[in-house]
């Protein structure tokens, strides 16, 4: 397929697809960075895992010769990316230009930076630079002027702290109180973007370096050049608000490689492991809420392309790649491009891999259970992207999900991502026995009809049905009046009470939140609607609702002066029937007490467990027959940091330190999976604290 259809072809597909529909959604992502860039993951090739710390000008042309003529770039791949050791270095660290700028060694580079951009750009790729935060020593000692001002190097040093950098060292931190660093900053950036570098990474990012990673900003920003940022490495966290808000990606962990090559340094083949690789797994679900459009969670490179020697089998690779495309990271190979194999080609360019990377949405997890994990996520149009693994070294492994799990009820046609083949009807589970370290990867199209409600049929107040944007469905859209109030109410039918999925489809063209109350028949709770992009870009948010049986009205209503998004629909499924939910007020506690000072909760309160460990909430259930459940767990977190528990049943630990991740504040609610064997009749299900910050607060359990 030519690049332009492909291209065409794939933006048809993802049009909208920012952000997950489904009952285990977590919160809305914080505003992403309205630099205007990455839009969806970056895909190309980065010189550090296989180039290594020998860079040097004929290596990274014949990677860019190879990422075309390979066909890669034809499938998206087109960022050709130069990281470290292209500098120039004596015994003070990086020797540096006339402005204080690191110096590029030219018997690496005898053309030059540009001219190499200069060639990337002629083969129809992107070129992508390094750097890491400070001021070079050198600078400092000759005390160079900086472009454009009457400043100095030691004017805008601070020589009593230095940065982190893997290379020359000696990097001082920069004083940015004095207008001077900023300035040196935006000479630094000036020169790349004369150079014509479309992509900066810059390293030895942590918690200290917030100043420098807002300096950076707008140094690119005030160049004119579309310049992609990204972050590195294993940057915290609690700060992962301010990286979104900052840069379009950032590392959540340290390097993928393995540094257990046989060369200096641990360079060459192998170049990772399967246990740099399987470590993604649980950043990956920790990270999940803080990916989208502009804003992505990178995962290190993908070392796919150069077979078996790379340090991973075959199986493992393609869980590598599924893992990757599941979570929205970006695609840049670490692979040497001039030695594919036929294999690994033909995984690099499976379209269907691809667009499922590149539909702008980050899975969640709604499996893990020893070696078994499973992953979803929700596509713009409805179907249910299912990622199944088993990730041991050993043994085969049974890994199952129900459809309830994955966030729909009923039947669904199911579809091999990998080989394109379909696997016809499947009526409410699905599962598959993979071998250690396999994948199976599906599209899950539900085909039982999931009530539909478009928003120009729905009662408007202060707001306007339009149809001037793309991508809508039905006739047209709903545009909220600029005021605080206005809104649009649905009327909705339920054929039994419970609790309702609510997925509501919106654009937002501005770089400004545009928050909304929804609630069902007065009780609900506010969510944020972040910036999609443009007003022809739909995103998804999802949240549970209780229903009655019978009439019922859900009303999104705006709480800023700039009105609510544009709303398109809502869809109505997956309601849960009284009798399967159990209250967390109404369990036994040992040190948790039941309070009521957080919003969003259902029942009468929630529990708030104690600061300790075993801290504990056990609920008496009730099962028709003896058999495997779906136990629903609905929590916050308002913390950053994980708050895992053991699940018990009947004495027996199902599911050891289960995940609890953090959920922005305590008024956001989210939903945890986990599958339990339960015996006919009456069960004991206990949840405990594993760590000395107790567990999270607890709503509610339910069983499907």
């Amino acid at each position: 397929m030519k690049v332009g259809t492909w291209r065409a072809a794939l933006g048809a597909l993802v049009l909208g697809a920012t952000a997950l529909a489904a009952p285990l959604a977590t919160a809305t992502p914080a505003n992403a960075s309205d630099n205007g860039l990455s839009i969806r993951p970056a895909m190309g090739w980065s010189s550090w895992s296989f180039v290594r710390r020998w860079p040097d000008e004929t290596k990274i042309k014949a990677q860019a010769d190879a990422l075309v003529s390979s066909g890669l770039a034809a499938h998206g791949y087109v960022y050709i990316n130069l990281d470290d050791f292209y500098q120039k270095c004596d015994a003070n660290g990086f020797q540096v230009d006339g402005f204080g700028r690191w110096a590029v060694d030219a018997a690496k580079f005898p053309s030059g930076i540009k001219a190499l951009a200069d060639y990337v750009h002629g083969k129809g790729l992107k070129f992508g630079f390094y750097v890491t935060p400070g001021i070079a020593k050198n600078a400092v000692t000759a005390n160079k002027p900086i472009e454009g001002t009457s400043y100095h190097a030691q004017d805008i040093a601070d020589t009593s702290q230095t940065h982190k950098n893997y290379n020359c060292k000696n990097m001082y931190r920069l004083k940015y109180s004095h207008p001077g660093a900023q300035a040196f900053i935006n000479s630094w950036a000036d020169q790349m973007a004369s150079w014509g570098v479309d992509y900066l990474k810059i390293d030895g990012v942590d918690a200290t370096t917030v100043a420098d990673v807002e300096a950076w900003d707008k140094a690119l920003r005030q160049t004119g050049r579309p310049i992609t940022f990204a972050l590195s490495n294993n940057l915290p966290i609690a700060q992962a608000t301010t990286w979104k808000r900052l840069a379009n990606s950032w590392r959540t962990q340290g390097d993928v490689e393995c540094y257990c090559g046989p060369e200096p340094n641990g360079s060459g083949f192998p170049l990772t492991d399967w246990s740099h690789v399987s470590s993604r797994f649980n950043s990956a679900a920790s990270w999940q809420q803080y990916a989208g459009p502009g804003g992505w969670n990178d995962y290190d490179s993908l070392e796919v392309g150069n077979g078996d020697q790379v340090g991973l089998t075959a199986d493992q690779r393609r869980s590598h790649m599924t893992h990757w495309a599941m979570i929205a990271s970006p695609l840049l190979l670490g692979t040497d491009l001039t030695a594919l194999t036929s294999t690994d080609l033909a995984m690099l360019t499976n379209d269907r891999l691809i667009a499922v990377d590149q539909d702008g949405v980050a899975a969640q997890r709604i499996v893990n259970s020893g070696v078994n994990q499973v992953w979803r996520k929700r596509e713009a149009n409805g179907d249910y992207i299912v990622a199944l693994y088993n990730t041991g070294t050993s043994g085969n492994s049974t890994v199952s999900v129900t459809w309830s799990q994955v966030g729909f009820t009923g039947p669904a046609d199911v579809t091999n991502l990998w080989s394109g083949a379909s696997e016809g009807g499947v009526a409410s589970s699905y599962s598959a026995t993979l071998r250690p370290g396999e994948t199976r990867l599906i599209r899950a199209r539900p085909t039982a009809t999931t009530p539909h409600y478009e928003a120009e049929n729905a009662t408007i107040s202060q707001g306007a049905v339009e149809s001037n944007h793309a991508g809508f469905s039905g006739t047209g859209f709903v545009n909220y009046d600029n005021v605080t109030g206005s809104y649009v109410e649905f009327a909705v039918n339920a054929a039994q009470a419970g609790d309702a999925t609510v997925t509501l489809r919106y654009a937002n063209g501005t770089t400004t939140n545009r928050p909304m109350t929804i609630e069902a028949n007065g009780a609900g709770v506010t969510r944020d609607f972040n910036g999609t992009g443009t007003w022809d870009t739909w995103a998804t948010s999802t949240l549970t609702l209780p229903l009655v049986a019978g009439a019922n009205t859900i009303r999104a209503t705006a709480t800023t002066v700039n009105g609510g998004p544009n709303v398109d629909y809502i869809d109505v499924s997956a309601l849960t029937p009284p009798g399967t939910e159990y209250q967390a007020e109404d369990a036994t506690l040992g040190q948790a007490v039941v309070e009521s000072n957080h919003a969003g909760f259902t029942g009468t309160g929630f529990v708030n467990f104690d600061n300790v460990i075993g801290s504990y909430a056990e609920f008496t259930v009730t099962a028709a027959a003896a058999g495997s459940r779906t136990l629903t767990i609905r929590y916050a977190n308002g913390t950053t940091v994980d708050r895992p528990m053991d699940v018990t049943v009947n004495g027996a630990v199902v599911a050891p330190a289960r995940s609890f991740p953090a959920t922005t504040n305590w008024d956001t609610w989210v939903d945890a999976t986990v599958t339990v064997p339960l015996n006919a009749g009456a069960n004991t299900v206990r949840l405990t604290g594993t760590t000395a910050n107790g567990g999270p607060n607890l709503d509610r359990i339910s069983l499907s």
